[in-house]
């Protein structure tokens, strides 16, 4: 097993180093989203999202007891994976972040260069999770609510 890293370290240092900050051309998208499910459920059926729709996770932080934001880049070709994966994995998107992915879809079934669908997105997704609610984490000092 040593042996096969050693002989992959070659490939490996020729990869570039992850990104901490948008590409350049980004595109910038805010997802605001929640879950009645715990995050046991969510969190690697998002993981499974995100690798199944060629996302790159950026940065995974808790913002509060119970929100938790993904920062990632996806291909705009690969949004309406994404939207779907979304759904599917039981969120559910806020009214805002419907309009924002459908308009996105939208745009990119209609655009006819290559470029356009190549394009990275820069998504930054809120996820608050409303099972973990009570009134210990309400009454908190600075708790935020979902």
């Amino acid at each position: 097993m040593l042996k096969n890293r050693s002989a992959m370290q070659p490939f490996l240092s020729k990869l570039p180093a992850p990104r901490a900050e948008p590409a350049p051309d980004a595109r910038n998208l805010l997802l605001q989203s929640f879950s009645y499910e715990g995050r046991r459920v969510i969190l690697p059926a998002l993981a499974d999202a995100m690798t199944h729709c060629g996302g790159w996770l950026l940065e995974r932080k808790a913002v509060s007891i119970t929100q938790i934001d993904f920062i990632f880049e996806i291909q705009q070709r690969a949004m309406l994976d994404l939207y779907s994966a979304l759904v599917e994995a039981g969120l559910e998107l806020t009214r805002g972040s419907h309009l924002e992915l459908t308009s996105l879809c939208a745009m990119l079934r209609h655009s006819s260069t290559s470029a356009a669908r190549r394009r990275v997105v820069h998504v930054i997704l809120e996820v608050s999770f409303l099972e973990e609610l009570d009134l210990k984490s309400i009454l908190a000092p600075g708790a935020a609510l979902a």
